[in-house]
């Protein structure tokens, strides 16, 4: 019996640390924010931000953010924005909500949850804050993009969006005269 006792003794003498048998997570190997490492050449721990790309929380120091009930338009309207914004939709919006801005893009054409159409007079009527948001945070089954998009070309896509509003809703009065011919002469393209 106490030759029994002391082989115990001896072998929980060897388990002086019993994490070694268990790892808690509050004591576990870790590297800490900015200090020193050796996995990468310039011995630092903490990447630079890739190009490209929106570092979380930056949306706090966002300039161009404006509230969802808000109707001011951030940038200034131009051609070349209306183009990026065309682009950038191209690349993250049609493939849920389709060229057309219908929600009849391939995913929701292979069976996937259709967002609804931008043409619909509640999507129409909305502020542009609300746009913002949705496309910033997500909304329903969509989800956000802030760590995809930059700012700037969210609000780009969002001008492009209005554009397609537009172009499908458009009253006739506001139209060019020549279109407004066009439409009288039954739509013949010349």
């Amino acid at each position: 019996m106490l030759m029994v006792s002391a082989m115990c003794a001896l072998g929980f003498a060897g388990c002086e640390n019993m994490n070694t048998l268990r790892q808690d997570m509050a004591n576990q190997p870790k590297q800490n924010p900015l200090s020193p490492s050796t996995v990468f050449a310039d011995g630092r721990s903490e990447r630079p931000i890739v190009d490209n790309t929106v570092a979380h929380g930056s949306i706090q120091e966002d300039v161009l953010f404006v509230p969802k009930d808000s109707n001011a338009f951030p940038l200034p309207l131009t051609k070349e924005l209306l183009e990026r914004g065309q682009q950038r939709y191209t690349i993250f919006c049609t493939p849920c909500h389709g060229l057309q801005g219908d929600g009849m893009g391939m995913v929701a054409m292979r069976g996937m949850k259709h967002p609804p159409s931008y043409h619909q007079d509640r999507l129409r009527n909305v502020p542009v804050g609300y746009l913002y948001d949705v496309v910033t945070n997500g909304f329903g089954a969509m989800y956000g993009y802030s760590s995809q998009i930059p700012p700037r070309d969210r609000w780009a896509i969002i001008a492009y969006v209005r554009a397609l509003q537009l172009s499908r809703n458009a009253p006739v009065s506001e139209l060019p005269a020549d279109l407004q011919e066009k439409l009288k002469a039954g739509g013949a393209a010349k």
